[in-house]
């Protein structure tokens, strides 16, 4: 029998069947397995918030697109899948909740890694302050749709209201986070069957009601909406990908609950590519559906009318489902803000716990309650920096806050790129031990890096030009521009700063670049 061990100082190390090491990675006093298949695609569904992402994509997607906006919802779908398959192989080698920050470190080394820790941070970060303004909104929308009073709906553009009610939502999602897996898991599977069904309820309705010829701006199906090549312009079709990448992000929730769930080396992978697979598809039935029952005009329930753009389904709620139905839509676009409000702090104090356990952050973060097993520092932190950043954007400037949204494209891009690279590298030298490996270690996860590292670039020309986004501008530059860089270049200041507080880190001393020496002994 061989047994494989570290030399001393190499710290707790893990061969896999392939013969090569899990890298250092260590343990974290999470719960294990609290998730099965069903829970951890759940997770990653439900961080992505279909119904709340529909409602608030499908005017401007139109409004770039056209009648293409199925084609741009699949071309979107096409990096995310190849980076997916990067996710997957990773984690089947390295199964450690740090994800894209501990995988990235591995194959590029620590100050690539903290980079892209912090882009997946500071993105959620956006997405969470962003979710907790939409699941306010429409909670003063439902308000008032259910008791009839306009002066209850208009409370949400009362600031003081607004904000106050939407830091009570984070620290509800905060709390439900605290208390671990078994409380999350429960809450979302209610909250995620409750989406589905309502869009599944929607998009049968409305394509009946298209069919029945009685609407003046309903269309017919043609399979020329899932020609990408049918859209315009490359601006127009560059634009609807952005939006497209946006209504994905998230479904690596199942990869950083990955040291919770069972079968954590393949599990995960395989929920991610289920929440995938079922995002694709709700995506394209309601944008067909929508697009049949609407059209595509300026004009009245349109899809590309100006006035609904933000926000959809309340314009479409009572045409496609009645005044008794219509309140569903409403529901179900609160429940898809907070149920993604309550998940999206999963991955963000996940990646936060593993950054501090291999001292790239504070080692306060690295706490894990006992009880609950689940890293209270981290999710506490997480809830603070949200509720502060809104906070303070709120009463800053309406267009500071729009902007900020507007500049999550670029996050998003630069660590899922980063991550794919990753992939590609650190399996190169397994790419010529199959057909399988070649593709799914290095080709998918190389094609899916290049193409939104080709977004990246180009969102990033785009937003130099003060048009983009709320208009604003700074010194003949726009906003946009000026915050996603701007959030960028503090992840650099505080990456120095790390620098010289942790230097063993930044050594590549505590999570190794390479595999650490082995000694195998017989």
């Amino acid at each position: 029998m061989v047994q494989v061990h570290a030399r001393p100082g190499a710290g707790d190390t893990v061969m896999n069947v392939a013969g090569r090491d899990a890298g250092d990675v260590r343990a974290k006093g999470l719960s294990g397995n609290s998730v099965g298949l069903l829970g951890s695609a759940v997770i990653g569904i439900s961080t992505v918030a279909p119904v709340y992402c529909l409602t608030s994509t499908l005017g401007p997607t139109v409004g770039q697109v056209g009648v293409q906006m199925p084609a741009v919802f699949l071309a979107g779908f096409l990096p995310m899948l190849l980076v997916a398959f990067a996710y997957r192989e990773l984690n089947a080698a390295l199964p450690d909740c740090g994800t894209s920050f501990t995988w990235t470190v591995r194959a590029f080394g620590p100050r690539i890694g903290w980079m892209c820790g912090w882009g997946l941070v500071i993105a959620t970060i956006i997405v969470l302050s962003n979710l907790a303004g939409v699941a306010t909104s429409f909670f003063y929308l439902l308000l008032g749709e259910i008791t009839g009073n306009d002066a209850v709906a208009a409370l949400d553009d009362n600031r003081i209201a607004h904000v106050g009610t939407c830091l009570a939502f984070i620290a509800v999602a905060t709390a439900v986070s605290y208390r671990g897996m078994t409380a999350t898991k429960g809450v979302q599977y209610a909250l995620v069957g409750l989406q589905l069904a309502v869009l599944a309820v929607f998009v049968a309705m409305a394509i009946v009601k298209a069919r029945s010829g009685d609407l003046p701006g309903s269309i017919d199906f043609s399979w020329t909406w899932l020609n990408p090549f049918g859209v315009e312009s490359f601006s127009a079709f560059t634009a609807g990908l952005s939006l497209s990448i946006f209504m994905y992000w998230g479904w690596d929730a199942c990869l950083t609950v990955n040291e919770e769930t069972e079968g954590s080396a393949k599990t995960p992978g395989r929920a991610a590519l289920l929440a995938m697979v079922v995002l694709v598809g709700s995506y394209l039935l309601t944008a067909v559906a929508a697009q049949m029952f609407s059209g595509v005009g300026e004009k009245g329930t349109g899809l590309g009318n100006p006035d609904t753009a933000g926000n959809v389904f309340a314009a479409l709620a009572d045409p496609v489902l009645g005044t008794a139905l219509g309140v569903l839509l409403f529901v179900a676009v609160l429940a898809s803000a907070a149920a993604s409000l309550q998940t999206t702090f999963l991955p963000v104090a996940r990646t936060v716990l593993a950054m501090s356990t291999y001292q790239a952050l504070p080692p306060s973060f690295a706490r894990v309650h006992p009880r609950f097993k689940s890293p209270g520092r981290a999710t506490i932190a997480a809830g603070v920096a949200t509720g502060v950043f809104y906070a303070v954007m709120s009463f800053l400037s309406e267009n500071v806050l729009i902007d900020t949204v507007y500049a999550l494209g670029l996050m998003i891009c630069f660590y899922y790129s980063i991550t794919a690279f990753a992939c590609a590298w650190f399996f190169r030298h397994e790419l010529r031990n199959s057909v399988r490996d070649a593709c799914f270690k290095g080709l998918f996860p190389l094609m899916g890096g290049v193409l939104l590292a080709a977004v990246f670039c180009k969102t990033l020309y785009d937003m130099w030009n003060p048009a983009y986004g709320s208009g604003s501008a700074v010194a003949g530059v726009g906003s946009v521009f000026v915050i996603g860089v701007g959030l960028l270049l503090l992840g650099l200041v505080l990456m120095l700063l790390m620098q010289r507080r942790s230097p063993a880190f930044f050594r590549g001393e505590v999570l190794t670049r390479s595999t650490p020496a082995l000694v195998a002994e017989d």
